[in-house]
């Protein structure tokens, strides 16, 4: 970033990743008006070294953008990690969840030499929590799933998918022509079968963590 401002950076920052700035101030552990106030009415006069380390992580910028001394951050960061916005929506390994936002609240942190390796670019990814049964025992109620965004060829696999207003983490099976089956790996639960242009793919399901 050109600016000095770190105020003006912050704004920009969380327009550029379109997180609220409560989103921001409750991921530091904050009240939701405190960076509204940080950044508008000029209290507190300069953001907490730890709460300053916990955004630049997020944002992936040196945290002299944010208001750190310059001479304590002489050179660029590498970026060896990647933070991964987690979102406030889940995926329904079930009946169906309506999102109401979509907004991150959190990060996960990846290698990003891993991530390089699993040909998966930083800015097409996000972080969802998986709720329902639908798909044990591959994933389970709880688990964190990340999704690759980018465009590419509709395949087989587990996706991320809306439907009807809902969003739902199925297996896709394509081998129907004009039809996408959303299929669970928990035999209790029915395949759903859908015209192309019914399902909307959001993204490819590529990695998930949970509890043991």
């Amino acid at each position: 970033m050109e600016s000095s401002d770190p105020r003006r950076n912050l704004i920009a920052l969380a327009e550029a990743r379109k997180v609220s700035l409560a989103k921001l101030s409750r991921m530091i552990g904050k009240n939701g008006s405190y960076l509204h106030q940080f950044l508008y009415k000029g209290s507190p006069r300069k953001l907490e070294e730890t709460d300053r380390a916990t955004l630049a992580r997020f944002f992936g910028v040196d945290e002299a953008e944010l208001g750190a001394p310059k001479d304590k951050y002489h050179a660029p960061v590498e970026k060896d990690w990647i933070d991964v916005p987690r979102l406030t929506i889940g995926a329904s390994a079930g009946g169906g969840a309506v999102p109401e936002g979509e907004g991150a609240f959190d990060s996960i942190r990846f290698s990003a030499r891993w991530l390089r390796s699993m040909g998966l670019q930083a800015d097409s990814l996000s972080a969802i929590a998986v709720t329902g049964d639908s798909m044990e025992p591959t994933l389970r109620d709880g688990d964190e799933i990340l999704v690759d965004r980018s465009a590419g060829a509709l395949r087989d696999g587990i996706h991320v998918v809306r439907l009807e207003g809902n969003l739902l983490v199925k297996r896709i099976d394509t081998g129907r022509p004009g039809l996408i089956v959303l299929l669970s790996d928990n035999p209790a639960y029915r395949p759903i079968e859908c015209e192309a242009g019914e399902v909307q793919v959001i993204g490819r399901v590529v990695w998930k963590g949970g509890r043991i």
